[in-house]
């Protein structure tokens, strides 16, 4: 009966059908020839299909065989995927890694991980949000995300333990068009205040309360970094942005990086950093992607 088919037949069959003969699918599988004919005789009974041709020395598929073989190819080809993703759950390792990133965190290190990451652990699901200030945390602290790559909240809550991936160069900026791009020297606050600020705004409630970097009394806040970026673009205001992200704009003169009297000259340093709760721990998976991660940024050299 064809529910009476094993997965050790489907496995002879295919290495029947590869070797080209019974004797060397024996010797692949260790197993007598006349073992490896008899279970694929079984077979061909069971489902009252013949697989292969015999009249010759060597046997030949038939056209049923061929047609059956690569369903047999898929069968063991997921037994296989549900045996090695069985041995990952008895090892411990993560069915799947959750993470949330930084906005302010260059995409191109971050690709490069978990290319590496897909490579070595491909049974195991990856999640990525991509966030800003409180929201790339609050997913850590109430155990939805194993990990989170932070910067543009500034600290963390005592309950996250941090580990230093790299540091970011942040600046002010405005379009070519802006009444800003034609000052020259530090631009007072009072002259910053008649302008419109963009200010990334918080998805969470972690924040409330709290400004960072906001110094104009006009706001216009986004929750999207694209968006801002088309704003400043469109010099619809001004607004600090990761250097890397308008470097190629900077060096075209679309953009014009301002100096508010109050910043750093040259900018502002952002470190960014891998955080996790102290109490939970990433599981191996999670653990070999920070420290890729920390191995990619160190290629990358600091900013600030």
């Amino acid at each position: 009966m064809i529910d009476g088919v094993s997965l050790d037949q489907l496995r002879t069959f295919l290495a029947a059908a590869d070797e080209g003969s019974f004797s060397a699918a024996g010797r692949r599988l260790g197993r007598a020839q006349s073992v490896v004919s008899q279970t694929l005789a079984n077979l061909e009974g069971q489902i009252g299909v013949r697989l292969f041709d015999r009249a010759a020395r060597l046997p030949v598929l038939t056209d049923e065989g061929r047609s059956l073989l690569l369903e047999a190819r898929l069968v063991a080809g997921r037994m296989d995927a549900f045996k090695a993703r069985a041995a990952s759950l008895a090892g411990g390792l993560e069915p799947e890694v959750s993470v949330v990133i930084d906005v302010m965190f260059p995409m191109e290190l971050l690709t490069h991980a978990i290319g590496d990451f897909q490579a070595l652990f491909p049974d195991t699901a990856l999640r990525v949000h991509v966030e800003a200030l409180g929201a790339v945390l609050q997913p850590v602290l109430d155990g939805r995300a194993a990990f989170a790559v932070m910067g543009s909240l500034p600290d963390a809550p005592p309950a996250l333990v941090r580990e230093r991936l790299v540091t970011m160069r942040m600046v002010f900026v405005a379009s070519s068009g802006h009444p800003l791009a034609d000052h020259a020297g530090p631009v007072p606050t009072e002259e910053l205040s008649r302008h419109v600020q963009l200010v990334l705004t918080d998805r969470s409630p972690l924040t409330q309360g709290r400004e960072f970097g906001v110094i104009s009394p006009r706001t216009w806040r986004l929750a999207d970094l694209g968006a801002k970026h088309a704003f400043l673009r469109a010099g619809l205001g001004w607004g600090g942005m990761p250097w890397h992200l308008v470097q190629p704009e900077l060096e075209a003169g679309t953009l014009v990086e301002i100096q508010p009297e109050e910043a750093p000259a040259g900018g502002f340093a952002m470190p960014m950093y891998a955080a996790h709760r102290a109490d939970t721990p990433p599981g191996p998976a999670g653990r070999w992607l920070i420290e890729r991660l920390k191995d990619t940024a160190a290629q990358c050299p600091d900013q600030g």
